[in-house]
């Protein structure tokens, strides 16, 4: 049978998220937990970041039939001071732990005017932009941070070891307009689109890694190598510094405060998580707060175009463009994710969702 042509083909993101959730079930999670983890995998896609959408979904029934993700089972409770909460995620599905965590975290916004959050030993939680969202429309400033204690990957400005892991940062806040949403890495890429671009035999869009020998590279396979290639902190040889600093502040927030981290030696994949949600009203007010945020994001549009540039764009309207084209015509899945989904469909008997044709102009 020939494979349908994937520049032509999206498939719809109700469709997506229903198989997704029908193979998690499958590989042993509960309906109502699937469920959530198939919501994100799918909401990373259609915000554009496919590497932290379904292309996980084969890693995350992996680790459900390796036992590697809980399936059952709540996160405990090490400390609760109202607007302070550090909880064990027991390496349950990071997806599932991140709904919980916002969901009392919203809810104690109603008494508190900041409500702080940290999660050690949860599961890998996705696409952290997946998040922001609904807590931004809400009125609210979200802050969101993880690290993955096991992984390191990302070596610290001036060495070539690797000591931590790409460390994002993802934060939104309502304007008068649609939110400001950002998800960026404290390092120059991330883990997945190397391992994206090495599987497709690309070449990354810049030298990204340093090479065991110093050298910077944009060959991905270089990170495949022993020793491996590492990836450069954000800001590259230049400005990385930076990017180190916040790396090491993402370590402090997520590790640090979490309870558990690096220097427990942790052999199991996972994530150590800080977020936090503020509530404008509780501070200067949070007419004022749309007001003036929706002042700075016109004068950075109206800010003169470099030449043949196309101009400023907020950190918010391609995702949400995306989105909106997205679930208007469908997501265009990459190949290789397709073929993975079609292959983790068929390994459960499961039939893949019919492709939305597209006609070219």
């Amino acid at each position: 049978m020939k494979e349908p042509d994937q520049h032509k083909n999206r498939y719809q993101a109700e469709a997506l998220e229903t198989l997704a959730a029908a193979l998690l079930v499958k590989a042993g999670l509960n309906s109502e937990r699937a469920r959530v983890v198939g919501s994100i995998l799918t909401e990373a896609d259609l915000l554009g970041h496919s590497t932290h959408g379904l292309a996980l979904l084969p890693l995350y029934l992996r680790e459900v039939e390796s036992g590697g993700m809980a399936t059952s089972g709540e996160p405990e409770v090490i400390r609760d001071s109202g607007a302070a909460i550090c909880w064990d995620g027991n390496y349950l599905p990071g997806p599932w732990l991140m709904q919980q965590a916002i969901v009392l975290a919203e809810s104690r916004l109603v008494v508190h005017p900041a409500v702080t959050m940290v999660i050690q030993k949860s599961h890998h939680i996705a696409c952290l932009a997946a998040y922001l969202e609904p807590a931004a429309r809400n009125g609210h400033i979200i802050i969101l941070s993880c690290s993955d204690p096991m992984n390191k990957t990302v070596a610290p400005f001036g060495g070539l070891d690797p000591v931590y892991s790409p460390n994002p940062i993802a934060a939104g806040w309502p304007t008068q307009e649609d939110p400001v949403l950002f998800d960026i890495s404290m390092s120059a890429t991330a883990n997945g689109l190397v391992a994206q671009k090495h599987k497709a035999g690309e070449r990354l869009p810049h030298p990204w890694l340093l090479d065991a020998q110093g050298t910077p590279t944009d060959d991905p396979a270089a990170f495949f190598e022993n020793p491996p290639a590492t990836i450069l902190p954000l800001g590259g040889l230049d400005t990385g510094y930076k990017g180190f600093a916040l790396g090491l502040l993402v370590e402090a927030l997520t590790n640090g405060l979490s309870g558990f981290g690096r220097s427990d030696e942790p052999k199991r994949w996972g994530a150590s998580v800080f977020l936090q949600l503020l509530n404008p009203e509780a501070f200067g007010g949070l007419d004022f707060f749309k007001k003036e945020m929706t002042r700075l994001a016109q004068a950075c549009l109206g800010s003169q175009p470099m030449p043949n540039g196309s101009g400023v764009r907020l950190p918010r309207s391609k995702a949400l463009a995306l989105k909106k084209i997205q679930l208007e015509q469908g997501i265009a899945l990459l190949p290789a994710v397709w073929q993975d989904l079609k292959n983790c469909a068929e390994r459960y008997d499961l039939k893949m969702p019919d492709a939305l044709r597209i006609r070219s102009h």
